[in-house]
Protein backbone atom coordinates (compact mmCIF):
# COMPACT_ATOMS: atom_id res chain seq x y z
CA UNK A 1 0.00 0.00 0.00
CA UNK A 2 2.26 2.65 0.94
CA UNK A 3 1.57 6.56 2.24
CA UNK A 4 -2.02 6.91 0.97
CA UNK A 5 -1.61 9.99 -1.22
CA UNK A 6 -5.12 10.62 -1.48
CA UNK A 7 -6.41 11.59 2.08
CA UNK A 8 -9.56 9.97 2.06
CA UNK A 9 -7.79 6.93 1.67
CA UNK A 10 -5.93 7.59 4.74
CA UNK A 11 -8.60 7.30 7.28
CA UNK A 12 -6.30 8.04 10.30
CA UNK A 13 -7.20 7.89 13.61
CA UNK A 14 -5.63 10.36 15.36
CA UNK A 15 -4.85 9.65 19.28
CA UNK A 16 -4.11 13.39 20.73
CA UNK A 17 -6.10 16.51 19.62
CA UNK A 18 -8.00 19.34 21.22
CA UNK A 19 -10.73 21.30 19.52
CA UNK A 20 -8.93 24.82 19.63
CA UNK A 21 -10.17 27.86 20.54
CA UNK A 22 -8.60 31.74 21.39
CA UNK A 23 -5.51 32.18 22.92
CA UNK A 24 -6.42 33.18 26.08
CA UNK A 25 -9.06 29.21 26.13
CA UNK A 26 -5.60 27.60 25.26
CA UNK A 27 -3.72 29.03 27.94
CA UNK A 28 -6.08 27.36 30.46
CA UNK A 29 -5.11 24.04 29.23
CA UNK A 30 -1.88 24.39 31.36
CA UNK A 31 -3.86 25.60 34.85
CA UNK A 32 -3.31 22.32 36.23
CA UNK A 33 0.31 22.07 35.75
CA UNK A 34 1.02 25.32 37.38
CA UNK A 35 1.94 25.06 41.00
CA UNK A 36 4.95 22.86 39.57
CA UNK A 37 6.49 25.74 37.92
CA UNK A 38 9.43 27.04 39.47
CA UNK A 39 10.94 28.85 36.49
CA UNK A 40 9.82 32.37 35.57
CA UNK A 41 9.09 31.51 32.08
CA UNK A 42 6.85 28.60 32.40
CA UNK A 43 5.07 30.56 34.78
CA UNK A 44 4.70 34.10 32.96
CA UNK A 45 6.40 34.05 29.60
CA UNK A 46 5.47 30.55 27.61
CA UNK A 47 1.76 30.66 26.21
CA UNK A 48 2.22 26.87 26.43
CA UNK A 49 4.52 24.91 28.84
CA UNK A 50 6.71 23.47 26.64
CA UNK A 51 7.25 26.38 23.80
CA UNK A 52 11.04 26.14 24.05
CA UNK A 53 10.94 23.08 22.21
CA UNK A 54 8.31 24.04 19.35
CA UNK A 55 8.43 26.35 16.18
CA UNK A 56 5.27 27.61 15.21
CA UNK A 57 3.06 26.79 17.21
CA UNK A 58 -0.43 26.91 15.16
CA UNK A 59 -2.36 30.19 15.87
CA UNK A 60 -5.97 29.78 15.06
CA UNK A 61 -7.57 32.66 13.26
CA UNK A 62 -10.73 33.36 10.94
CA UNK A 63 -12.42 30.54 12.00
CA UNK A 64 -16.58 31.25 10.63
CA UNK A 65 -18.68 32.12 12.87
CA UNK A 66 -16.21 30.94 16.25
CA UNK A 67 -17.64 27.78 15.20
CA UNK A 68 -14.05 25.72 16.05
CA UNK A 69 -15.79 22.17 15.71
CA UNK A 70 -17.57 22.66 12.65
CA UNK A 71 -13.64 24.34 11.28
CA UNK A 72 -11.76 21.12 12.92
CA UNK A 73 -13.77 18.44 10.95
CA UNK A 74 -12.79 20.94 8.02
CA UNK A 75 -9.08 20.37 9.13
CA UNK A 76 -9.50 16.49 9.87
CA UNK A 77 -11.44 16.19 6.34
CA UNK A 78 -8.43 17.83 4.70
CA UNK A 79 -6.01 15.55 5.61
CA UNK A 80 -7.72 12.29 5.79
CA UNK A 81 -8.45 11.89 9.38
CA UNK A 82 -11.23 9.65 9.82
CA UNK A 83 -11.48 10.25 13.60
CA UNK A 84 -9.65 11.73 16.71
CA UNK A 85 -9.78 10.99 20.37
CA UNK A 86 -10.19 14.30 22.87
CA UNK A 87 -10.33 14.64 26.17
CA UNK A 88 -13.53 14.79 28.44
CA UNK A 89 -14.25 15.93 32.35
CA UNK A 90 -17.64 15.53 32.09
CA UNK A 91 -18.02 19.64 31.73
CA UNK A 92 -19.48 21.56 28.77
CA UNK A 93 -16.22 22.10 26.79
CA UNK A 94 -16.18 22.60 22.66
CA UNK A 95 -14.39 18.98 23.14
CA UNK A 96 -17.65 17.42 24.40
CA UNK A 97 -19.54 19.44 21.87
CA UNK A 98 -17.32 18.29 19.13
CA UNK A 99 -18.31 14.38 20.32
CA UNK A 100 -21.98 15.10 20.96
CA UNK A 101 -22.34 16.77 17.27
CA UNK A 102 -19.91 14.51 15.49
CA UNK A 103 -20.06 11.34 16.91
CA UNK A 104 -18.52 9.36 14.17
CA UNK A 105 -15.21 11.53 14.14
CA UNK A 106 -14.53 12.02 17.66
CA UNK A 107 -14.34 10.28 20.52
CA UNK A 108 -13.34 11.01 24.42
CA UNK A 109 -10.83 10.12 26.81
CA UNK A 110 -10.10 11.05 30.54
CA UNK A 111 -7.50 12.37 32.06
CA UNK A 112 -7.05 10.69 35.32
CA UNK A 113 -5.61 12.03 38.85
CA UNK A 114 -5.09 9.24 41.04
CA UNK A 115 -4.53 11.73 44.20
CA UNK A 116 -8.14 11.50 44.37
CA UNK A 117 -8.42 7.96 45.54
CA UNK A 118 -11.85 5.92 44.83
CA UNK A 119 -13.36 8.90 43.98
CA UNK A 120 -11.18 8.89 40.46
CA UNK A 121 -12.16 5.16 40.06
CA UNK A 122 -16.16 6.10 40.24
CA UNK A 123 -15.26 9.06 37.77
CA UNK A 124 -13.89 6.42 35.54
CA UNK A 125 -16.66 4.27 35.46
CA UNK A 126 -19.32 7.05 35.08
CA UNK A 127 -17.44 8.27 31.75
CA UNK A 128 -17.69 5.71 30.46
CA UNK A 129 -21.26 4.71 30.83
CA UNK A 130 -22.65 8.04 29.81
CA UNK A 131 -20.36 9.92 27.20
CA UNK A 132 -18.53 6.62 26.25
CA UNK A 133 -14.97 7.34 26.78
CA UNK A 134 -12.41 4.77 24.85
CA UNK A 135 -9.71 5.50 27.00
CA UNK A 136 -8.01 7.06 30.10
CA UNK A 137 -4.76 9.26 29.98
CA UNK A 138 -2.16 9.89 32.38
CA UNK A 139 0.53 12.96 32.94
CA UNK A 140 2.47 11.35 36.04
CA UNK A 141 4.90 14.38 35.76
CA UNK A 142 2.14 16.85 35.70
CA UNK A 143 0.28 15.72 38.67
CA UNK A 144 0.34 17.76 42.16
CA UNK A 145 1.34 16.29 43.60
CA UNK A 146 3.28 13.99 41.10
CA UNK A 147 2.24 10.42 40.95
CA UNK A 148 5.14 7.81 39.20
CA UNK A 149 3.17 5.58 36.88
CA UNK A 150 3.94 2.45 39.19
CA UNK A 151 2.79 3.58 42.48
CA UNK A 152 0.08 1.74 44.05
CA UNK A 153 -2.34 5.15 43.53
CA UNK A 154 -1.90 4.18 39.91
CA UNK A 155 -3.26 0.07 40.88
CA UNK A 156 -6.85 1.02 41.62
CA UNK A 157 -7.03 2.93 38.08
CA UNK A 158 -5.48 0.59 36.32
CA UNK A 159 -7.92 -2.52 37.46
CA UNK A 160 -10.78 -0.42 36.53
CA UNK A 161 -9.55 -0.02 33.01
CA UNK A 162 -9.12 -3.57 32.80
CA UNK A 163 -12.75 -4.49 33.85
CA UNK A 164 -14.05 -2.05 30.76
CA UNK A 165 -10.86 -2.56 28.76
CA UNK A 166 -10.14 0.88 28.71
CA UNK A 167 -6.76 1.28 27.07
CA UNK A 168 -4.13 3.56 29.32
CA UNK A 169 -2.39 6.11 27.18
CA UNK A 170 0.65 7.89 29.86
CA UNK A 171 3.46 10.26 29.10
CA UNK A 172 6.39 8.44 29.55
CA UNK A 173 10.06 9.90 29.46
CA UNK A 174 11.71 13.41 30.24
CA UNK A 175 8.63 15.71 30.22
CA UNK A 176 8.35 18.87 27.89
CA UNK A 177 7.37 20.68 30.70
CA UNK A 178 9.82 21.95 33.01
CA UNK A 179 8.95 19.16 35.47
CA UNK A 180 10.58 16.80 37.63
CA UNK A 181 11.33 13.53 34.86
CA UNK A 182 11.20 10.96 37.64
CA UNK A 183 7.67 9.91 37.40
CA UNK A 184 7.84 9.09 33.88
CA UNK A 185 10.78 6.84 33.68
CA UNK A 186 10.41 4.43 31.12
CA UNK A 187 11.61 1.65 33.06
CA UNK A 188 8.37 1.88 35.70
CA UNK A 189 6.38 0.52 33.23
CA UNK A 190 8.15 -2.90 33.35
CA UNK A 191 6.11 -3.80 36.59
CA UNK A 192 2.99 -2.19 36.05
CA UNK A 193 2.90 -4.87 32.34
CA UNK A 194 3.70 -7.78 35.04
CA UNK A 195 1.18 -6.92 37.36
CA UNK A 196 -1.70 -6.02 34.74
CA UNK A 197 -0.83 -8.71 31.55
CA UNK A 198 -4.37 -7.46 30.49
CA UNK A 199 -4.00 -3.85 30.39
CA UNK A 200 -3.68 -2.38 26.97
CA UNK A 201 -1.05 0.16 27.89
CA UNK A 202 0.24 2.65 25.18
CA UNK A 203 2.92 5.63 25.66
CA UNK A 204 3.13 8.77 25.04
CA UNK A 205 5.11 11.77 24.10
CA UNK A 206 8.41 9.76 22.97
CA UNK A 207 9.85 7.80 26.19
CA UNK A 208 13.18 9.41 25.26
CA UNK A 209 15.83 9.10 26.36
CA UNK A 210 14.82 5.98 26.97
CA UNK A 211 13.30 4.90 23.08
CA UNK A 212 15.30 0.97 22.90
CA UNK A 213 14.07 0.47 26.75
CA UNK A 214 11.00 0.95 25.21
CA UNK A 215 11.24 -1.24 22.64
CA UNK A 216 12.72 -4.07 24.63
CA UNK A 217 9.55 -3.89 26.86
CA UNK A 218 7.10 -3.74 23.98
CA UNK A 219 9.15 -7.10 22.63
CA UNK A 220 8.45 -8.74 25.78
CA UNK A 221 4.45 -7.12 26.47
CA UNK A 222 2.47 -7.43 23.55
CA UNK A 223 -0.10 -5.40 25.09
CA UNK A 224 2.10 -2.54 25.28
CA UNK A 225 2.18 0.26 22.64
CA UNK A 226 3.87 3.81 21.19
CA UNK A 227 1.86 6.69 19.94
CA UNK A 228 3.76 9.29 18.03
CA UNK A 229 1.92 12.20 20.13
CA UNK A 230 3.98 15.52 20.29
CA UNK A 231 6.34 14.36 17.81
CA UNK A 232 6.86 15.80 14.44
CA UNK A 233 7.27 12.68 11.74
CA UNK A 234 10.88 13.86 11.38
CA UNK A 235 11.11 13.30 14.70
CA UNK A 236 10.40 10.00 14.81
CA UNK A 237 12.68 7.89 17.06
CA UNK A 238 14.65 6.12 14.38
CA UNK A 239 14.65 2.86 17.30
CA UNK A 240 10.40 3.19 16.65
CA UNK A 241 10.43 3.22 13.28
CA UNK A 242 12.56 0.51 12.79
CA UNK A 243 10.29 -1.40 15.60
CA UNK A 244 7.68 -0.69 13.17
CA UNK A 245 9.11 -2.20 10.30
CA UNK A 246 10.37 -5.63 12.11
CA UNK A 247 8.07 -7.10 14.81
CA UNK A 248 6.45 -3.71 16.02
CA UNK A 249 4.19 -3.46 13.48
CA UNK A 250 0.92 -4.17 15.65
CA UNK A 251 2.23 -1.77 18.07
CA UNK A 252 3.10 1.87 16.51
CA UNK A 253 0.35 3.90 16.28
CA UNK A 254 -0.59 7.28 14.75
CA UNK A 255 -0.89 10.50 17.34
CA UNK A 256 -0.70 14.19 16.40
CA UNK A 257 -0.32 16.77 18.89
CA UNK A 258 -2.74 19.71 17.12
CA UNK A 259 -3.61 22.40 18.33
CA UNK A 260 -1.14 22.15 21.54
CA UNK A 261 2.23 22.02 19.40
CA UNK A 262 1.94 20.93 15.68
CA UNK A 263 0.14 22.06 12.82
CA UNK A 264 -1.78 19.37 11.09
CA UNK A 265 -0.40 20.64 8.02
CA UNK A 266 3.27 19.99 9.27
CA UNK A 267 2.70 16.97 10.19
CA UNK A 268 1.27 15.65 6.89
CA UNK A 269 3.25 17.60 4.71
CA UNK A 270 6.20 15.31 6.89
CA UNK A 271 4.53 11.94 7.49
CA UNK A 272 5.48 10.71 3.88
CA UNK A 273 8.99 10.74 4.37
CA UNK A 274 9.04 8.53 7.06
CA UNK A 275 10.72 5.21 6.25
CA UNK A 276 7.48 2.98 6.81
CA UNK A 277 7.46 -0.14 5.25
CA UNK A 278 4.26 -0.31 2.56
CA UNK A 279 2.87 -2.95 5.39
CA UNK A 280 2.98 -0.60 8.78
CA UNK A 281 0.93 2.08 6.99
CA UNK A 282 -2.57 1.14 7.44
CA UNK A 283 -1.42 -0.31 11.32
CA UNK A 284 0.08 2.68 11.87
CA UNK A 285 -2.83 5.20 10.59
CA UNK A 286 -5.52 3.16 12.13
CA UNK A 287 -5.58 -0.56 11.87
CA UNK A 288 -3.87 -0.40 15.34
CA UNK A 289 -6.13 2.26 16.96
CA UNK A 290 -9.41 0.53 15.72
CA UNK A 291 -8.16 -2.60 17.33
CA UNK A 292 -6.34 -1.28 20.81
CA UNK A 293 -9.61 1.60 21.42
CA UNK A 294 -12.29 -0.79 20.01
CA UNK A 295 -13.57 1.37 17.73
CA UNK A 296 -15.86 0.44 14.66
CA UNK A 297 -13.89 0.02 11.74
Amino acid sequence: MGWPVEPAARRAIDLMLNIPGTSDEQRTWYEFMKPLFLDRDSRDVFEMPAQYMFKDIPKIEDVPQGDYVAWTVAQLDRHGIARAMVGLDGSPTPNLEAVRRYPDRFFGSYQANPNRGMDEVRTIARLHRELGIKAVTAFPSGLCPQVPLDDKKWFPIYAKCVELDLPVCCCVGVPGPRLPMAPQKVELIDEVCWFFPELKFVMRHGAEPWTDLAVKLMLKYPNLSYSTSAFAPRHYPRAIVDFANTRGADQVLYAGYFPMGLSLDRIFRELPEVPFRDHVWPKFLHANATRIFKLES
